[in-house]
């Protein structure tokens, strides 16, 4: 009968095992030195905490087993209340753990910020200062572009990139919040409309890796992957090429068509992108004729449209210009012009041919400063009380 329940153990086991087998731990086998510095963080805390979470959990099981009812051999101390050693135990260690924690959570929090550049590209290789990959990422509903400023092509929801290589990602979004992640390369990056937030890594290992939106942004967000292919110089050069071969062009048009929601959009590759798009993008502008953030924010700079939203800036002591150092200069916006119409106007005034010649003041007489304004306050007015 025990060998009957111990093979349908086994058994009820097996369906478990072949479960993990399709587990993919890249996470804790990444392939970027970024996200391996953020695996070792990893593995340092968990081996901390379980310094003291080991012991713990042993005697709990042995005072438990020391102590049961049955043992009437255990010393029984009913009275006792106190050790000192004891006590020095309990504290000082958790103590030093979370000291220890502390130090190197904040030591990692500052090498591994995603806005610092990069120091190295891998252990004792360091990197190079002047050629990052630069793409600017934008998370659409519900596909991920890609663009590469530096060679003017575009993809959508496909990434390269050459292997130890600095990458420097410029991550906005257009809707609703996402999070850009690829876990061989680095942490998850949050992408935000109006926003940009930064993200620097290398990839050190040759192959195809998946990435995703961590971050659940509607009704097509489990199909919201791509492809991020870590390449050598030659693969990227040729990948770089048949962006550059394709068909389709990138323009403000096809991307506000491409802008609207859709699933399980293939991959598209653009061999030209639209100057400043990504600008646009991120001031939320790339429709024509609306106003970009920036212009917005220089407007409301200066205190906004007309004289009623000059009160919006009188009460600040701040940023404010002075003339000589006493009095506030208050400035608003009257009117907002296009180029177009600023040419158009300069174009229609009429303007006075003058006499070249500078004017020298020769021969004039002086003329006299006029004598400062003085002010006379009027004679008190006399009232007297009436009895009616």
């Amino acid at each position: 009968m025990g060998n009957i329940l111990s093979r349908l153990r086994i058994l009820l086991l097996l369906p478990l095992v072949a479960l993990l087998g399709g587990c993919n731990f890249v996470v804790m086998n990444p392939a970027g030195d970024i996200a391996v510095q953020q695996r070792d963080l990893v593995v340092v805390s968990v081996v901390l905490m379980l310094i003291i979470i080991i012991p713990v959990m042993a005697l709990t099981v042995f005072f438990a087993w020391k102590y049961r009812q049955s043992n009437t051999a255990a010393q029984y101390e009913p009275d006792w209340d106190h050790s000192t050693h004891l006590e020095l135990v309990i504290w000082a260690m958790p103590l030093l753990i979370i000291i220890c924690l502390g130090a190197v959570t904040w030591s990692s929090t500052h090498l591994l910020d995603p806005y610092r550049r990069l120091d190295r590209i891998a252990p004792g290789q360091a990197a190079t200062l002047n050629d990052p990959l630069v793409v600017e990422v934008v998370a659409l509903d519900w596909k991920w572009l890609f663009i590469y400023p530096e060679y003017g092509v575009a993809a959508v929801n496909e990434l390269a990139a050459p292997v130890d290589r600095q990458i420097r990602f410029k991550i906005t979004g257009t809707s609703v919040m996402n999070s850009f992640y690829i876990p061989a390369l680095a942490g998850q990056i949050y992408a935000m409309p109006g926003m940009e937030t930064k993200l620097h890594a290398v990839i050190n290992k040759p192959g195809k890796y998946e990435g995703f939106s961590a971050n659940y942004s509607g009704a097509g967000f489990s199909n919201m992957r791509f492809a991020f292919h870590g390449v050598d110089q030659a693969g990227f050069d040729a990948w770089i090429a048949k962006a550059k071969g394709s068909q389709d062009k990138l323009s403000r048009d096809v991307y506000l068509e491409l802008e609207k929601p859709s699933e399980k959009v293939p991959v598209k590759l653009y061999n030209s992108v639209d100057a400043d798009l990504y600008k646009l993008i991120l001031n939320q502008c790339a429709q024509p004729g609306k106003m970009c953030m920036s212009e917005m924010m220089a407007i409301d700079s200066k205190g906004g449209m007309g004289l009623a939203s000059a009160r919006n800036i009188l009460p600040l002591k701040y940023n404010v210009s002075q003339l000589d150092g006493s009095v506030s200069v208050k400035n608003y916006v009257a009117s907002v012009c296009t180029v177009a119409d600023a040419i158009r106007e300069a174009a229609d005034r009429t303007t006075t041919p003058g006499d070249p010649t500078p004017m020298s003041g020769a021969g004039l007489p002086r003329t006299r400063a006029p004598a400062p304004f003085q002010f006379t306050p009027a004679p008190p007015v006399e009232r007297r009380a009436s009895n009616t």
